[in-house]
């Protein structure tokens, strides 16, 4: 028997007695849209070495195949939520989807490293569309008391994405070109979008809204330009006056975009959501989760294919042996907050990631391939833990209304905290390999010997770890403020 299409028009006023009914087709939709994007962001990963001999680049230009996806992103999601509340997610979604793949087609043409940086931006940009309500659209399919177990699966979608990209990336480089890693994603979006068209419901809102139009420009400058300035800063000094001035506009475009929220009559953001202690701790403790994975994924290729001398196909396998023990978590996780409460979930896997960080800086250039997979999968568990708690707990401390704006912003934690992770956990690997070198070398971190390469790793890696003891700090005060 065929299932029915969701291509008419519903309004979210009221939940109709069969909403539910299709649930784990909508996810399924979904889930493959989510896996897509941010799939993308981490499968290039692994090929930032090969880039960097192919176009004969230096490290820190390199990086902006990687940030250029992440900062536009990030500068792009909490109005694309916004604008799935206004118009109704399902349209939004399936343009996101349109978008990406196109950009991916162009990215494979890419005839030098700047063009495959442009073309990454346009990539990013259906990225945001898709990222920004795949999480709200989940957990509008699922009852409130199962939406612990949607998050968990959606969650686990999430992470197989971000971790599972160096595996596939590495398996196209071991046996063709660089492009191959974009070409790939020419079908996977051509089958999301016919199974989104299909399965999820259209809601569009009973109340349509004015969309902030000065608000979104106002947040754009204030994200792009303090992370313009902290990724340009690793090139030119962040004592430079134009890196400087770069921070002094987001700070002051932050502060107008307060301003004009407080006083618009549709803000593109309700401030009044950041009131709720387990919705500002969640976003918290994703920020400084996901800037921790951001590092973590710079430097694991580099110490493997550089350090080590694995082969790319190597190189992604290693690093893919997570994915798996991270989904599975994350989807056990996801439903056992449901019955045990969020927040000591997200405590636990905080922990446990502190502690995988600091066992990750024991890497050597000694470290057996069995001794990197038993160093690394602590840290995989504890985010597998961590996640989809955390992103029940955000979806879950806002209204139905509001679940777009929501999943914009646990999405932009996401996508912030990876590039921010990118770019200063990047500058402290370079800091670090400078100082034990004495500045031997201005060429970058890969041009010092690996010994001393190999030991700022470790330092590095240590410094993450220590970092993620103040969104442990931060959930606790959440948890006494929280009611039981």
């Amino acid at each position: 028997m065929n299932q029915p299409s969701y291509t008419g028009d519903e309004t979210s006023g009221a939940v109709p007695d069969d909403a539910y009914a299709r649930k784990w087709l909508v996810l399924g939709a979904v889930g493959s849209g989510i896996f897509l994007s941010t799939l993308s962001g981490s499968i290039i990963n692994v090929a930032l070495p090969t880039l960097s001999r192919e176009f004969d680049a230096e490290f820190a230009m390199v990086q902006w195949v990687i940030l250029a996806f992440l900062l536009t992103t990030a500068a792009l999601l909490i109005s694309m939520g916004r604008l799935g509340d206004i118009v109704g997610k399902k349209p939004v979604y399936l343009a996101g989807l349109v978008i990406f793949t196109v950009g991916s087609v162009l990215c494979t043409l890419a005839p030098s490293l700047e063009w495959l940086i442009a073309f990454r931006m346009i990539q990013a940009i259906g990225a945001a569309m898709t990222q920004a309500l795949g999480l709200a659209i989940a957990t509008e399919a699922f009852p409130a008391e199962q939406r612990g177990l949607a998050v968990g699966y959606a969650g686990g979608l999430v992470s197989l994405g971000v971790v599972a990209g160096p595996t596939l990336g590495g398996a196209l480089l071991g046996f063709a070109s660089w492009r191959w890693i974009f070409a790939i994603n020419v079908p996977v979006g051509a089958v999301a979008l016919a199974l989104v068209f299909r399965f999820v419901p259209n809601h569009r809102p009973a109340h349509r809204t004015a969309f902030d139009i000065p608000g979104a420009v106002l947040l754009i400058a204030a994200l792009t330009a303090p992370l313009l300035g902290l990724t340009q800063g690793q090139a030119d000094g962040f004592g430079q006056p134009t890196i400087i001035a770069l921070f002094a506009i987001g700070l002051v475009a932050f502060v107008a975009f307060l301003v004009v929220e407080s006083r618009s009559p549709h803000p593109l953001m309700d401030l009044e959501l950041f009131r709720n202690a387990t919705f500002s701790a969640g976003l918290i403790s994703g920020l400084f989760a996901f800037t921790a994975l951001g590092g973590v994924l710079l430097l694991l290729p580099f110490y493997l294919e550089d350090m080590l001398d694995y082969t790319t196909l190597e190189v992604g396998l290693l690093i893919g042996l997570v994915p798996i023990l991270l989904a599975v978590i994350a989807s056990l996780a996801g439903a056992a907050s449901d019955r045990w409460g969020t927040i000591p979930l997200t405590i636990g896997g905080l922990a446990v990631m502190f502690a995988g960080l600091l066992l990750m800086g024991r890497l050597t250039l000694e470290t057996t391939t069995l001794g990197f997979v038993l160093i690394v999968l602590p840290y995989a568990a504890g985010l597998g833990l961590f996640q989809s708690p955390n992103n029940s707990a955000i979806l879950g401390a806002v209204d139905r209304d509001a679940l777009g704006s929501a999943s914009g912003l646990l999405s932009v934690t996401r996508n912030l905290g990876t590039t921010i992770g990118t770019a200063a956990i990047g500058a402290i690997w370079a800091a670090r390999t400078a100082a034990r070198t004495n500045n031997i070398t201005d060429q970058g971190p890969t041009f010092a010997p690996l010994d001393d390469q190999a030991a700022a790793l470790r330092d590095t890696l240590v410094i993450v770890g220590i970092a993620l003891l103040i969104p442990i700090a931060v959930s606790l005060a959440a948890q006494r403020r929280t009611p039981p």
